[in-house]
């Protein structure tokens, strides 16, 4: 089942307003703006806004020409869609689960549910009553695919329903493209090409859509796959809406506090009701965004993220210590709101109580959490191994306590340098038998002869992700006069066809 709601922005704007529809409320022209470069642009407009000529996307300035009398109001992209959740949390009580369709849309699965309600015409009629009665406009159509509805209910008759033993082909040819959920400017090459109904698209070869849409990627870019959703062909992935119990606590003071010493007493009691609440559910946190409300309306967020989950309320206000000391309180804050807004199942733990007592030592989560605070979130990192062959793509940087990704098996390599160049350095070699190893190179202005030599390693490019003209390297370990070791490696080979003569680099060093 498909619901969309006409005028979202329009409907939750005038109820935050406190007015009804039955006040006359679409009797003023009103349109909802955003502002942009090139100044207040239309986001959306009421019925009355509509026929005075305002339309979505124009220039306000462009609107008051027609209509000078229009009245405005700003735009909340974010609060609608906000809204749109918390409909999508209340419309599950029609199937077993909803997913957005933004940004004015719903998708609930019905399937094997209208019997609860008497049939699929009594779902339709409860679900437009339940919405009258928010006070929400609202078009609705139920169809075997999540592309069928959608185009019912935005371009078919209110109410529609379409069976699965129902030739939705022939039922849908009058739609017009649009109802494929295409770009707009998909939808602009179509109308050039003259397809203007779904039927016409039958008409024209798939070879032929192919070819003109094979570089789009997108489904919202491509005719053929949206015409294939929308009739069943192929599956279309939806991202359900699932409820959060997010763990918060919070304190109201009897007075306003300004001092440093009393904000700590009472972070300390919020990091004790946290634990409390994490402990109840068996899990810990990983972030933590603390909320401190002052007197003159003023909202003050500070935010932490932590290496591994924890529910330790220590190490919580010694962390939140280091990012209060610039929180400036005004003439008072009055409410205090901590809020577990990433949490991970952590099991309980049970310690010995001497063995308890006797610990001094820091944790290792603990201790790159205090690294991470003073630093930076992005300054505490860990290398870890890559499947790639290439040398300078074998590793990869993530947060330290995160577990490494799993591999599909391990790569042998031969032995690698410790010092490994970000990027490698050309060198200049001074002579070089054909297809061998140099002789002696020159490096930061200084000539090194070779003395011993091992290789080569030939490493082929990743021939998937490079262009056609990557060339081979072959890799030399070599030692010089005075026992340095170096990794140097030439970039192709004589007569490949891929470029001039080859190139030497120095890629790293050994000991």
């Amino acid at each position: 089942m498909s619901i969309w709601f006409v005028q979202l922005a329009v409907d939750r704007w005038r109820l935050s307003n406190g007015i009804t529809r039955g006040e006359g409320a679409d009797a003023a022209p009103t349109v909802l703006l955003s502002e942009t470069a090139h100044g207040p642009r239309i986001a959306a407009v009421n019925k009355a806004g509509h026929a005075a000529g305002a339309r979505v996307g124009t220039m306000l300035a462009d609107a008051r020409t027609l209509c000078p009398e229009i009245q405005t109001a700003p735009a909340d992209p974010a609060g609608d869609l906000a809204f749109l959740e918390k409909l999508a949390l209340w419309a599950r009580r029609w199937g077993p689960w909803s997913a957005l369709d933004p940004p004015d849309g719903l998708i609930v699965d019905v399937t094997a549910v209208a019997h609860l309600f008497g049939g699929e015409k009594r779902l339709i009629a409860d679900t437009q009553a339940a919405f009258l009665a928010r006070d929400l406009t609202a078009k609705l159509a139920i169809a075997p695919t999540a592309g069928a509805a959608w185009a019912l209910a935005h371009y078919g008759a209110n109410g529609a329903i379409l069976g699965a033993q129902d030739d939705a082909a022939m039922h849908l040819s009058q739609l017009p493209v649009a109802a494929l959920r295409l770009d707009s400017d998909v939808l602009t090459v179509l109308r050039r090409l003259g397809l203007k109904r779904l039927e016409d698209l039958g008409g024209v070869g798939r070879d032929a859509l192919q070819r003109r849409f094979r570089n789009r990627k997108s489904p919202a870019s491509n005719p053929l796959v949206r015409m294939d959703q929308l009739l069943g062909r192929v599956p279309e992935p939806l991202l359900p809406v699932i409820p959060q119990d997010v763990p918060l606590v919070e304190r109201r003071l009897m007075e306003p506090i300004r001092h440093r010493s009393l904000l700590d007493q009472v972070m300390r009691d919020l990091a004790d009701d946290m634990a409390r609440e994490l402990e109840g559910k068996g899990e810990g946190a990983r972030r933590l965004e603390l909320g401190l409300w002052r007197v003159d309306g003023e909202v003050v967020i500070r935010t932490l993220e932590l290496s591994a989950s924890t529910r330790d309320p220590a190490h919580i206000c010694r962390l939140f210590g280091a990012k209060l000391d610039d929180v400036d309180a005004g003439f008072g804050i009055e409410l205090l709101r901590l809020r577990a807004s990433w949490a991970e199942p952590l099991a309980l733990d049970q310690r010995d109580i001497e063995t308890a007592a006797e610990e001094h030592g820091t944790s290792l989560n603990a201790c790159i959490d205090r690294i991470t605070v003073r630093l930076g979130k992005n300054a505490v990192q860990r290398p870890v191994t890559h499947a790639s062959h290439i040398p300078e793509r074998a590793q990869r940087w993530q947060p330290p306590l995160e577990p490494e990704p799993m591999t599909q098996g391990e790569l042998a390599f031969h032995q690698r340098p410790l010092k490994l160049f970000d990027k490698p350095e050309p060198i200049s070699v001074l002579y070089a038998t054909p297809d061998g190893h140099p002789r002696s190179f020159k490096w930061r202005g200084e000539v090194r002869e070779v003395m011993r030599v091992e290789g080569p390693e030939r490493i082929a490019p990743e021939w998937w992700r490079e262009r056609s003209s990557a060339r081979l390297r072959d890799y030399y370990r070599i030692e010089d006069s005075e026992g340095r070791r170096y990794w140097i490696y030439r970039y192709g080979i004589s007569g490949d066809g891929r470029g001039d003569l080859p190139l030497w680099y120095l890629h790293g060093l050994y000991g």
